[in-house]
């Protein structure tokens, strides 16, 4: 049950995360496109405005015509420098008045209505054919009468981008060479998945390890509350077994008078006030966990209180044959409830007495450490193994049932004990040496 709980925690938790990883790369990445779009058209409409520009004015200065290759890289441009000679005004290669200001490798084609070609212009030398082909990938389906139109085309393994710019007799196109911005876009896709799968891988693990983490105090509450539920049912199962047997025995002698049958009634009574004190520990037990905020606390006198508990118990240690000593520092005071804190003290003590052994001694003490006070009860006796140190304090846990239920206990007392000093935010502990006794400790601020 609870590996099934786990892993659909962990498709929870992988599904969840790998949607907010995809909205986040799907964001990053769309606003990168879009930057690297809105530089690519930029530039295309500054090399676009260039050649409406400054280019024709100095074609028509020089004489030029506008024929299929006068300007081309057969032509009179045929000698210029690439773009990485780039040194004049504007970006322009020194001495080439005519070039584009551009940062990237460019050319540009004019072509009639008909789209045949009339003049072609470019910084380094390029076959008829590849204008050609150039001009055949782009789309002159969406081209308009008077709007510019832009796209992109991959040819011979470079990414070329185009704006067409109608003119009053054709079109005038403008290519530059953006496989630089696509690899970028190409990188970042990659970067991406290498990314995301590497944070998944770890993500699972670490759900995995917090996961099992987070299911460990479930776990052990459910099993925890099985074995509640089995002690429970063990502790009431006796009684109920001896009060139906006593009234069997009472209904087989119903001419009987009660005096004869009062034997069996005393065991009745006995048993059913056991499951009373059994069944108002555990609503107790309930209470406290339901109204740990709204118990009402304040300063009262913890020496005063530890007293006025010891006091009542002497006649009964007393009788039987213990030893009581014990060794209270004045006006001590704590921050609690003063009744609960009582019921913790008469608790440690009436464990103390009954586990002590014969002719055995009990010891109390209170006493200021730091700033904190700590109450030490310790008797001596069998003591208490070290495997059961830490689970005397479990609900219904004893060391040994059949001489709990010989001193009349449910092993709730301590779970109580516990319970009223987790409530204040204190700590309840025991140590012991087998053989020796026990001493168990209450620490509050």
């Amino acid at each position: 049950m609870f590996k099934k709980l786990r892993n659909r925690f962990l498709i929870v938790n992988l599904v969840s995360i790998s949607i907010m990883m995809l909205v986040a790369f799907a964001t990053i990445y769309t606003i990168t496109y879009q930057n690297v779009q809105r530089e690519t058209n930029m530039e295309l409409y500054k090399m676009s405005d260039f050649y409406h520009g400054p280019y024709n004015s100095s074609k028509m200065l020089r004489g030029e015509d506008g024929g299929m290759g006068t300007d081309s890289g057969t032509g009179s441009n045929s000698g210029s420098l690439p773009s990485d000679a780039m040194g004049g005004d504007n970006g322009r290669p020194w001495g080439d008045p005519n070039s584009p200001p551009a940062r990237s490798v460019s050319f540009m084609i004019k072509t009639d209505d008909q789209w045949k070609v009339t003049d072609t212009h470019s910084q380094f030398d390029m076959e008829d054919t590849f204008y050609t082909e150039a001009l055949q990938k782009v789309d002159q389906n969406k081209v308009g009468d008077s709007e510019r139109q832009t796209g992109q085309f991959t040819l011979d393994g470079t990414d070329w981008a185009y704006v067409v710019d109608p003119s009053g007799d054709g079109h005038m196109i403008v290519f530059i060479d953006v496989t630089a911005q696509q690899g970028i876009l190409t990188n970042l896709i990659y970067t991406f998945v290498v990314v995301g799968l590497i944070m998944l891988i770890v993500i699972y693990f670490l759900s995995r390890y917090f996961a099992n983490r987070s299911i460990a105090p479930v776990r052990e509450a459910f099993e925890k509350q099985k074995q509640f539920i089995g002690d429970a049912s063990h502790e009431l199962k006796t009684p109920l077994a001896i009060i139906n047997t006593n009234a069997d025995v009472l209904l087989a002698n119903q001419e009987d008078t009660i005096a004869n049958q009062a034997k069996w009634l005393h065991y009745i009574k006995s048993e059913t006030e056991r499951m009373t004190g059994l069944t108002n520990d555990l609503l107790y037990l309930t209470q406290m966990d339901d109204s740990r905020s709204t118990m009402i606390h304040a300063k009262f006198n913890m020496s005063d209180a530890v007293e006025s508990i010891i006091l009542p118990m002497e006649a009964v240690i007393f009788e039987k044959n213990i030893s009581l000593d014990y060794n209270i520092e004045p006006n001590l005071t704590v921050h609690g409830n003063s009744e609960q804190i009582k019921q913790v003290i008469l608790i440690l003590l009436d464990n103390a007495v009954k586990y002590s052994g014969p002719k055995g001694s009990v010891n109390v003490t209170l006493q200021k450490q730091n700033n904190d006070i700590v109450l030490a009860v310790s008797n001596t006796g069998e003591g208490i193994a070290p495997e059961h140190l830490d689970r005397i304090f479990d609900r219904f846990y004893r060391t040994d049932s059949s001489r709990a239920r010989k001193h009349g206990g449910h092993g709730l007392g301590l779970a109580i004990a516990r319970s009223i000093v987790d409530q204040h935010k204190g700590e309840l502990y025991a140590r012991s040496v087998v053989g020796e006794g026990a001493t168990f400790y209450v620490r509050l601020s």
